[in-house]
């Protein structure tokens, strides 16, 4: 609806500039001399011009095209506010979450159990890719990084479900409008044969002007949507990217070989330390008795 009275308020300042007179088309509004009428002869009707307000738009457009409009109108609205609000990085990628549960998982002070209830509790979209990561603990670095990757083509979907309305909507406004300027042009022309007024120019180029509203209003909706829909695209792509980059630090913590090397370095560690406190606890040789 925003987007439709935008569309005809943008129409009709320009209809306005190109014709300040209210003449039809930008016709000169000098007196001329009229054509003198035999008898029986009925003048044709003077064109009525471009309609300038929203109202007289629509109803030059047409009910079914501006309902059409409207609801592309609407339906654009929403699906730009829908996504707005899911693709918010704070809700997909957490950012106190992701640190805590990263740096628990460096530290050893969380198992296989902890993890997945710690995502299952906070269900964000990158708490369901941990937790489809968390599941394969301990095994190889490949099915670690094929679980993460299932979890994560999910949430893209996810992500990019409205996209496909918005993407429609850019598409077929256009081709609502080239409708609508294909059936008026057919109409204007019908009128004109009927009336017997194909010789006057002013008729004709008023009908044509009329028709071609739908289209001028199709493409006052699409080019927004389109610009919605590359802006949400790049944003989901950024997301996607800084999820592939956690999955990835994730499989580095909890995969066989991550857990084997950290097991390696540890040991030495215990060992050394068993090794002092034998050593401290072994009694000193006494000295040679004098």
């Amino acid at each position: 609806m925003v987007i439709v009275a935008v569309a005809l308020l943008i129409t009709c300042q320009l209809m306005a500039q190109e014709n300040p007179s209210s003449s039809p088309l930008g016709a000169p509004t000098s007196p001329t001399a009229a054509p003198v009428l035999g008898a029986g002869t009925t003048a044709p009707a003077a064109p009525s011009g471009i309609p300038t307000d929203p109202l007289g738009i629509a109803d030059a457009m047409g009910r079914p095209f501006t309902v059409a409009f409207i609801l592309a109108s609407v339906i654009g609205v929403w699906s730009v506010v829908e996504r707005l609000v899911i693709l918010r990085r704070r809700r997909v990628i957490p950012k106190a979450f992701v640190e805590r549960f990263l740096m628990h998982l460096r530290a050893g002070r969380m198992d296989k159990n902890e993890a997945i209830a710690i995502c299952h509790q906070n269900q964000s979209p990158m708490a369901d890719v941990f937790m489809h990561g968390v599941r394969k603990w301990g095994r190889p670095s490949v099915e670690v990084e094929q679980a993460v990757l299932d979890g994560g083509e999910r949430q893209v979907t996810q992500l990019k479900k409205g996209l496909r309305v918005l993407n429609g909507v850019s598409t077929l406004s256009p081709l609502i409008g080239l409708l609508g300027t294909v059936v008026g042009m057919i109409r204007s022309f019908n009128d004109i044969a009927i009336a017997g007024a194909m010789g006057q120019t002013q008729t004709l180029a008023n009908g044509i002007a009329l028709a071609l509203l739908t289209t001028a209003v199709g493409l006052l909706i699409a080019i927004p949507a389109m610009a919605a829909y590359l802006y949400l695209a790049g944003r989901i792509d950024s997301i996607v990217m800084e999820m592939d980059r956690l999955g990835q630090e994730l499989v580095n913590l909890i995969s066989a070989e991550a857990l084997r090397e950290r097991a390696v370095v540890v040991a030495p560690k215990s060992e050394l330390t068993q090794a002092a406190t034998a050593q401290a606890a072994r009694p000193r040789n006494p000295g040679p008795e004098k």
